[in-house]
């Protein structure tokens, strides 16, 4: 059965930190690429960043370059995203998703979707 658990979203103040983490099981982790999304209210699901299956490539939207990070640790099967310099624009509900690498899965594409942990930056 494939998971996708997020966690670490919360309320935090203008200027602020947070780390989310979502940990994986149910499929082969190291042959996927990882991204984060968020979806505000009344806004579509934009993508925030994405790193490779084995973690050398990083892409990330230009709203948020210079302020968040991804990484992952495949040994954990876990993704995270570090998140600085928190604007109250950053407010929305993050998605963790999990995509086959085409490199390994030539077939079929794989995608996979977590529950969302909710992120509110607010004075």
């Amino acid at each position: 059965q494939v998971q996708l658990v997020e966690s670490g979203g919360g309320l935090v103040q203008p200027g602020g930190s947070l780390r989310l983490s979502c940990t994986a099981s149910g499929f082969t982790f190291s042959r996927f690429a990882m991204s984060w999304y968020r979806q505000a209210p009344g806004k579509e699901r934009e993508l925030v960043a994405r790193i490779t299956s084995a973690g050398g490539v990083t892409n990330f939207a230009d709203s948020v370059k210079g302020r968040f990070t991804i990484s992952r640790d495949n040994a954990q099967n876990t993704v995270y995203l570090q998140m600085n310099s928190l604007k109250p624009e950053d407010t929305a509900v993050y998605y963790c998703n999990a995509r086959s690498d085409g490199i390994y899965y030539t077939a079929n594409v794989f995608d996979y979707w977590g529950q969302g942990t909710q992120v509110t930056v607010s004075s």
